[in-house]
């Protein structure tokens, strides 16, 4: 499922059935040290992996699956198991849990993606972080690393919902914001196909016009992860306080957690 026409960058997999699952590690921190590759992957959904890739996925000793989709999604998209891992999903837009699925033709139908504009995104993500379950079961996995890493943590598409989770992964690692910022935009290449594949589809019911600012709200830019950094920063004055407050990791939490992620 990868784009053959844009080159692929090293982190992401191999997988036929998956899109956008990529090993987090390789990332340089502020103090020189670097995430160990093995022990973060992101990805889009997984309902489509092959016996192939579950060979390849099962080498790797997974132990956490963390679903971030809501209910009707991971229903009609079901996770498959993967080795001996354990499967958690805890939705982060809780609004949307009860929710019925729409299908992405039910939804250019009827005129709901105009919902997603750039407005809306920078809204989503600045709700995202601040007291999301979540997040909380993410960090509570971060918190005891030998027992709960590798991790793989996922959404429909990797980009959102993961691209806030690896934030915290990464800032919390002591990676710079900057190098976080390039992760989340590596989506945009590693989706390429995904994307092309939507906006064909979307093609078909909306006009050129409508189409153009479709694909123009998807792109991922950083203003988006500015706007959950921003959040993070006005209700706790700093992501040191936020992990704190949010999560309970304290200075010495912290150090431990790096201490078995970084090398």
């Amino acid at each position: 499922m990868t784009s053959h026409t844009i080159p692929q960058p090293e982190c992401l997999l191999p997988l036929e059935g998956a899109f956008n699952f990529r090993d987090m590690g390789g990332y340089r921190t502020a103090d020189g040290r670097t995430v160990k590759h093995g022990l973060f992957y992101r990805a889009a959904e997984l309902t489509g992996l092959t016996p192939g890739d579950h060979k390849v996925l099962e080498a790797l000793g997974i132990r956490h699956v963390l679903d971030y989709r809501n209910r009707a999604e991971a229903e009609l998209k079901p996770d498959p198991q993967i080795g001996q891992a354990v499967l958690s999903r805890v939705p982060a837009n809780m609004a949307a849990e009860s929710s019925p699925h729409v299908t992405l033709e039910q939804m250019f139908e009827a005129g709901m993606h105009k919902a997603f504009t750039a407005d809306m995104l920078t809204k989503m993500y600045a709700a995202l972080p601040i007291g999301n379950e979540a997040y909380k079961h993410l960090m509570k996995l971060l918190a005891e690393p030998e027992l709960h890493l590798p991790l793989v943590h996922h959404c429909a598409g990797g980009r959102d919902r993961t691209g806030v989770g690896s934030l915290l992964i990464l800032l919390t690692l002591g990676v710079p914001y900057e190098t976080a910022v390039e992760d989340f935009l590596l989506s945009n290449v590693t989706l390429t196909a995904y994307h092309d594949h939507l906006f064909e589809m979307a093609s078909r019911y909306v006009s050129k016009e409508e189409l153009e600012s479709f694909q123009e709200a998807m792109l991922l830019k950083q203003p988006l992860l500015d706007a959950t950094k921003t959040s993070i920063h006005e209700t706790y004055g700093s992501f040191e306080r936020y992990l704190q407050a949010e999560f309970g990791i304290d200075a010495a939490a912290r150090e431990r957690i790096q201490a078995y992620c970084l090398q």
